[in-house]
This record gives C-alpha cells, sequence and structure tokens, in this order.
C-alpha cells in the first residue's frame, strides 16, 4: 500500500460546531497530543480560516496569532497549518504566518475562482511555506473543467492539490472521475477533504487513499462543519485494517477522541438539513439564507436547497432564492409531490 497523509482538523474544522470556542490552552494541548500520536500535518485556527473574525464570520476564542503561538511552542515534529480564504484572508496574513513558522498552510478558494488564489500561493512559496490548494465545492464542475483548474494551480506553484466534498455529496466514483482527469494532466500530489452528509466521508476517503491519493483529511469523532467530516479513529481503524501502513498510535488517537473531544458532541442524530443538502450538493454556509425564506414564505427549506442547487452550487442569489420560493409557494403540492414530500400533508390535514 502507498504510504499516506492523514491531516488533522480537528482544531479548525471542528471549531465550527463548537462557535470556533476552541482556546490557546486547547489548541497547544491537543496539538501535543495529536503530535505523540504520530499525526505530522495539524490544522488549527477559525474554522473559515485567517482573519475570518475580523470579517464576521464568527469571532474565535483567540487571534490568529494567538492560535499560531500556541501551536508553534508544543510541537517539535508535526508541522502546523492554518486555513486562508483569498478576499476573507489580507495577503499579509502569510507574513505573520511566516513569522510563526507555520508549517503549511491551505489556500481555499470555490472551484470556480482559482485565479483569486495565484498572489496567495505566490506570497506563501515566497517564504517556503507548504501549500495545498483547496478546491471548495470540487462537485460544482465536471472531472476534465477541474482538472483544468488544477494544472492553473499546479502553475502557481502550490504543492498539493485537494478534491473537496464541500456538501458531503459525492460518491466514490465521483472522485475517481477527477482522479483520472487529473492524472492526465498532472501528476502533482493530490488530497482529498470528505463531509459526512450522506454518509459517505470515511469510505470516500478510503477509496482514495487507495486510488493514490495521498493527503487525507480527518477530524476526532468526526467533529466538523454541518454533518461533521471523516472521523480520525474510524478511518484510521478501516485504513489498518485494510493493510496500510500508518505511524500513528491508533489506542492513543482513542483516547484522544474520547478525553477531549466526546465531551464537546451533543447528540443530535442526523439532521434533515444536513442529508438534503448532501443530496443536492449545497454548502451550509448559506443556510440561513434557507432559513430566512423558508420562513417568510412559509415553504419547507428543503424544497429551497434542491432547488437552488439546479441553478447553482457554488454561490447563492437572494433574488434567485426569493424567486423560487415565491414559484414554490404559488405550486407547493407539485414540489411536494415530486420528492413524495406530499405525505406530510396528509398528516398536517388529520392533525
Amino acid at each position: 500500500m502507498k504510504k499516506i497523509e492523514i491531516l488533522e482538523t480537528t482544531l479548525r474544522d471542528g471549531s465550527y460546531p463548537i462557535n470556533f470556542s476552541f482556546n490557546a490552552a486547547d489548541t497547544s494541548l491537543i496539538c501535543k497530543e495529536l503530535e505523540t500520536a504520530g499525526f505530522r500535518y495539524i490544522e488549527i485556527g477559525h474554522g473559515v480560516g485567517l482573519n475570518a473574525s475580523n470579517q464576521g464570520k464568527g469571532v474565535a476564542a483567540q487571534t490568529d496569532e494567538e492560535y499560531m503561538v500556541a501551536a508553534e511552542e508544543v510541537l517539535k515534529k508535526a508541522k502546523y497549518g492554518m486555513f486562508c480564504i483569498p478576499g476573507i484572508a489580507k495577503i499579509e496574513d502569510i507574513d505573520l504566518a511566516a513569522e510563526h513558522n507555520m508549517g503549511f498552510i491551505r489556500i481555499g478558494t470555490n472551484v470556480t475562482e482559482v485565479p483569486s488564489s495565484k498572489e496567495y500561493v505566490k506570497r506563501a512559496k515566497e517564504h517556503d511555506i507548504f501549500v495545498t490548494a483547496n478546491f471548495m465545492k470540487s462537485y460544482a464542475l465536471d472531472a476534465q473543467q477541474l482538472a483544468k483548474k488544477v494544472a492553473l494551480s499546479e502553475k502557481y506553484g502550490v504543492d498539493v492539490v485537494y478534491i473537496v466534498d464541500s456538501a458531503g455529496g459525492m460518491f466514490s466514483k465521483d472522485i475517481e472521475e477527477y482522479y483520472e482527469a487529473i492524472r492526465k494532466v498532472s501528476d502533482i500530489t493530490l488530497g482529498f477533504h470528505g463531509h459526512d452528509n450522506l454518509g459517505l466521508a470515511v469510505s470516500n476517503s478510503i477509496e482514495s487513499a487507495k486510488m493514490g491519493i495521498k493527503f487525507i483529511d480527518s477530524s476526532l469523532q468526526g467533529l466538523g462543519r454541518s454533518s461533521g467530516n471523516a472521523s480520525t479513529e474510524i478511518l484510521i481503524a478501516a485504513l489498518l485494517k485494510l493493510g496500510f501502513k500508518l505511524d500513528i498510535d491508533f489506542l492513543k488517537v482513542l483516547d484522544i477522541g474520547q478525553e477531549y473531544i466526546q465531551p464537546l458532541l451533543t447528540n443530535k442524530g442526523v439532521m434533515p438539513l444536513d442529508i438534503v443538502s448532501g443530496y443536492a450538493e449545497f454548502h451550509s454556509s448559506y443556510m440561513h439564507h434557507i432559513q430566512k425564506y423558508s420562513s417568510k414564505y412559509k415553504v419547507r427549506p428543503e424544497l429551497l436547497i434542491i432547488e437552488m442547487c439546479k441553478i447553482n452550487k457554488v454561490d447563492l442569489d437572494e433574488n434567485i432564492l426569493r424567486a423560487i420560493a415565491k414559484k414554490i409557494k404559488k405550486e407547493e403540492h407539485l414540489y411536494l409531490g415530486k420528492y413524495a414530500f406530499n405525505r406530510y400533508i396528509g398528516r398536517e390535514q388529520d392533525e
């Protein structure tokens, strides 16, 4: 089996469901524990990335620099990194990262907006920082189109390109199509970041590793945005069972997840809107708009998600969403019948 790297993202992506409340002490402690367990790539900080607290994306418990210091002071072997979305992050944030010996930086753009990463990649490479290009909402492009974006990122100088299942709606065959198309134009190192809206994050991660994708993201207990990520504990168990060679202490990982992350979990079960988001490939960052117009026009939010994604899976235009809500309200019986939601109509009438 080819060697893979598990990039542990609990302290970054896992911060979403706990309102970005990991503090400096948490960061230091969990970073040290993860390093001891054998992880070599540990992502920290605000879930949305550098400068997000200053851009109205939710205020994290610490500043970016405080997170950097917390990781820098305790890590001896592992690299720590942070997320960076051009337009939210300032290019000067990369200079700050370099001052604190950041080992890697993940520059995330919607897959349709890769050119916006160019200057950020250039600045990071000037500081000799390891750079991944994370193609958010990868599913918005077909395999050949995405492969062209990979060639563009490679030209900019990135070290790794990530296929990102932002809505947790991909199947392994989709990832394989992307992989094969990319390999026709580039031999760049690839990564996969999966969400679990359809319960496929671990299996998709395993299939990615089997087909030759080197970097796989996961988080302890699957903690993450929307339905969460591939569970680090389950992923490692499955990979070891399949014969992958991992320099990671499996039992130590189980202990870290149980001691530090399990107490943060709320047993909410599987949320319907998360499942529908995976079905339609809808990014949860726009959910507040869905709730707004669902409430205003008294239509099911599931229908708004599905119909909006038929038009655009990358961005959400409120004018378009408003028009969809009005149309659904006018012809609600047709939409409900189409998705077999009409069973709810009878139930409500009986009540």
